[in-house]
């Protein structure tokens, strides 16, 4: 289904050579899929529900350098399928969390999934992209209730994220929500500075100046 080659500027900082492991989550119905495929082919694709998983690598352009490329594993979200979230979320470096802005019903069930696969010990510090979708429908949440009824200011302290207002079937949204991803992943990745020692001097050098 298309090249899979999607050209989009992001910021650089991350090494080109690799492919960066994405676990796409939320609930059935959310627009997971449309998501990946807009980000696949560029285009909309209507999805039948998710009955397993799909996978696809998503390649991106960061700034002048090199491709890099994401490999995204978009999990089915109907309840029997979500035990299964915690088996592609290891050793991930992101999660994209899809939630239906205007299910206003089932935003204290996924604010449980969502808590519930961060507070996993193997996906302590794992960057978090909540991507709120179906923006375009005029009875959307707002994104300041979004974040309240997701409680995600309650998430760990390990655990940075992002809140990005999407609409899958135009594509708007998406391109911002994976510099975000990015930005966060980069951080995580880099190296904490060491502080700088002060040099001392010996102590002897002082009396001995005393001396002469």
């Amino acid at each position: 289904m298309g090249s899979g080659r999607s050209q989009l500027s992001l910021l650089p900082g991350l090494p080109a050579s690799r492919s960066y492991h994405v676990a796409l989550l939320g609930l059935d119905c959310a627009g997971k899929t449309t998501v990946l495929y807009r980000l696949r082919l560029d285009e909309f694709v209507e999805a039948a529900p998710t009955k397993g998983f799909n996978t696809e690598k998503v390649t991106v352009t960061l700034g002048e350098s090199k491709a890099v490329t994401f490999h995204f594993w978009d999990v089915g979200g109907r309840e029997k399928l979500r035990p299964l979230w915690k088996a592609y979320t290891r050793c991930t470096d992101g999660i994209v969390f899809v939630v239906d802005s205007v299910d206003a019903e089932r935003m204290e069930e996924a604010k449980t999934e969502l808590h519930k696969i961060t507070r996993i010990s193997e996906n302590q510090g794992v960057p978090v992209l909540i991507a709120a979708n179906k923006r375009d429908l005029k009875n959307s949440l707002s994104l300041g209730e979004i974040e309240k009824r997701l409680a995600v200011g309650e998430l760990s302290a390990a655990t940075p994220w992002r809140l990005q207002p999407t609409c899958a079937v135009a594509g708007e949204g998406l391109k911002e929500g994976l510099e975000k991803l990015h930005d966060m992943i980069a951080a995580r990745r880099r190296p904490p500075r060491r502080p700088k020692r002060r040099r001392r001097s010996h102590p002897s050098h002082g009396f001995a100046a005393s001396q002469r």
